[in-house]
């Protein structure tokens, strides 16, 4: 039984370690400009969902989906990227959204590593009482 609560955390940290590594690429992706609006950055956000399977729970990655928040256009004639008509597009990467992803999923993580090293002083409190 205590060996299910160490696997729905480590699919738990692995989901917010998605979800951190897509909001780094979204930040660092935040300022990219294109020719197009199709060649645009759009900022990816991964889909979890929660599973039970033989009376052990998790977290499951679905897949990752980009965002349908329209790209910036702005106009930059001198700019090397701008089209025929002088514009570039930009990322649709709310970095203000990013940054509240980014704190959520570092403190997810945070309490499952806590909660591992809970369960782990209790097995070894459990264990001493054996003795």
């Amino acid at each position: 039984m205590s060996f299910s609560i160490f696997d729905i955390a480590g699919s738990a940290m692995r989901a917010q370690n998605l979800r951190l590594n897509a909001t780094a690429s979204n930040l660092a992706n935040a300022n990219s400009v294109a020719s197009t609006e199709e060649e645009a950055y759009r900022a990816r956000h991964p889909v979890f969902a929660a599973m039970l399977q033989d009376e052990i729970g998790g977290v499951e990655t679905r897949g990752v989906v980009e965002s349908a928040r329209e790209v910036n256009s702005r106009y930059e004639p001198g700019n090397p990227m701008a089209n025929e008509e002088g514009y570039v597009f930009g990322s649709n990467v709310d970095s203000v959204e990013e940054m509240a992803n980014m704190m959520s999923a570092s403190r997810s993580y945070q309490s499952n590593v806590e909660l591992l090293g809970t369960v782990r002083q209790l097995m070894l409190q459990t264990l001493k009482m054996g003795e």
